[in-house]
């Protein structure tokens, strides 16, 4: 078993790192590769925060609610227009400001997984006292729910109460195993200029290919072109993806612990979020033991096996609890006792463990994990061994955006600021098995 680091010396340069990406209102995930606010980057970073700053944390998740829009969602990224040629594409390329439902803070028109009802309750659960002094839940919670009731409202593009994602870019995971059927039919070659700022802070074998971006540019152009709408437009990628959904779900369950608190009925938000947790079994792949993602377009399981298919275990009463977790601690996975959770299956033919989503093992993916397990009060060991590795990989590292899962080796870029906040939220929450 992994040593753990001294706990010092990890708090000390994990809020170092922070404290290095904050921009005053927010944390950057990185200050160099992202130079702007990402949206589920802010849940998982506030997180960490909870546990040494908490008046921070909760500025953390208002500041990214500041970018909401009269529709209710949650933007990808809140952009800072001083560093708009730092990162492709910026808010130049969204035009956001020119749309009457955006907000005044330019922002793009796509999302990220909702993580963030959740976090609001850890840290208000965390410091009760600074939130009450703050008003914090009394003032997130109705913009919360309205995030909710966009995925309900414009993305259940599939009919059956799950939300879609119409880009890559959505899922948080871009160039997963997961979209390459729906990409493929996707063209290259998009209007706009491609530029990668992003190659210089990580290698080009670590990042997705520009034949991925032109893919990725093109889906961006067609969402923007008719306006962000989700009800009118046309999109070309519609996927329901395990994790976004089992996120939106554990934020259902928070959402109803947020309205208790307030004095208010919580059984709505009870009721979604089992109705989510139903709806995702029609995600799930009996060969593979996991749930997977569907192409709404074309009505077909993505028959791959990736890490998003193993987050659902974050729902308590998950209906195939049992299979996923054998298929977790199968070869694929955790059977050859890899530093972290691959983010693909280790035994596909194109499994690259150092590039992006397509076999690396990222720290928000194995601190899911760590709490799925705990959530099932499964494999207790394996648990602690994962979170003493993520501890003292992220130390030893300077807090990589993610790592070779077998070797520890990392990739990305450094003081990434989930990772920093993540391994800080496990030094103050693992307790190791008796």
């Amino acid at each position: 078993m992994t040593a753990l680091p001294d706990p010092a010396a990890l708090t000390s340069a994990a809020v170092s790192v922070l404290k290095r990406n904050w921009a005053g209102s927010h944390t950057l995930p990185a200050s160099g590769l992202y130079p702007h606010q990402w949206s589920w980057d802010s849940g998982f970073i506030a997180l960490g925060l909870r546990h040494v700053d908490a008046d921070r944390a909760q500025q953390e998740l208002e500041s990214i609610l500041n970018g909401q829009w009269e529709d209710g969602r949650l933007p990808q990224i809140i952009y800072d227009v001083t560093r708009d040629d730092d990162y492709s594409p910026g808010a130049s390329f969204w035009r956001s400001n020119d749309l009457p439902a955006a907000p005044l803070v330019p922002t793009t028109g796509l999302i990220q997984p909702p993580n963030h009802a959740w976090a609001a309750w850890e840290v208000h659960r965390t410091n009760p006292d600074a939130s009450e002094r703050n008003g914090f839940l009394a003032r997130v919670y109705p913009r919360l729910v309205a995030w909710h009731e966009y995925l309900l409202v414009r993305r259940n593009r599939g009919g059956n109460g799950l939300a879609s994602v119409v880009h890559p870019w959505e899922s948080g995971m871009d160039n997963s195993p997961l979209w390459d059927e729906a990409l493929a039919r996707i063209p290259d070659t998009p209007q706009h200029v491609i530029r990668r700022p992003d190659l210089a802070h990580a290698g080009a074998g670590e990042r997705p290919s520009t034949k991925e971006y032109g893919r990725y540019f093109w889906l961006a152009e067609q969402y923007r072109d008719h306006g962000c709408n989700d009800l009118e437009g046309e999109d070309s990628f519609v996927l329901e993806d395990p994790t976004f959904n089992a996120l939106w779900a554990r934020s259902e369950l928070a959402l109803a612990d947020i309205a208790r608190s307030l004095g208010l009925s919580p059984i709505s938000h009870e009721q979604r979020a089992q109705e989510l947790t139903s709806a995702l079994e029609s995600l799930y792949d009996a060969d593979l033991g996991l749930y997977v993602a569907r192409d709404v377009t074309t009505g077909s399981l993505v028959r791959k096996a990736t890490i998003s298919g193993i987050i659902p275990l974050i729902l308590p009463g998950l209906g195939q609890a049992p299979a996923v977790l054998e298929a977790l601690m199968g070869p694929g996975f955790l059977g050859s006792s890899p530093h972290m959770v691959p983010s693909y299956d280790m035994r596909a033919g194109d499994f690259e463990p150092a590039q992006y989503w397509r076999g690396p093992a990222w720290f928000n993916m194995t601190w899911l994990v760590i709490l799925g397990l705990r959530v099932h009060g499964a494999h207790d060991d394996e648990a602690h061994r994962l979170a003493m590795n993520l501890q003292s990989l992220a130390l030893a590292h300077d807090f990589p955006e993610y790592v070779d899962p077998v070797t520890g080796a990392p990739h990305g870029t450094r003081n990434f600021s989930w990772t920093a906040a993540l391994a800080l939220d496990l030094m103050h929450t693992e307790v190791a098995p008796l």
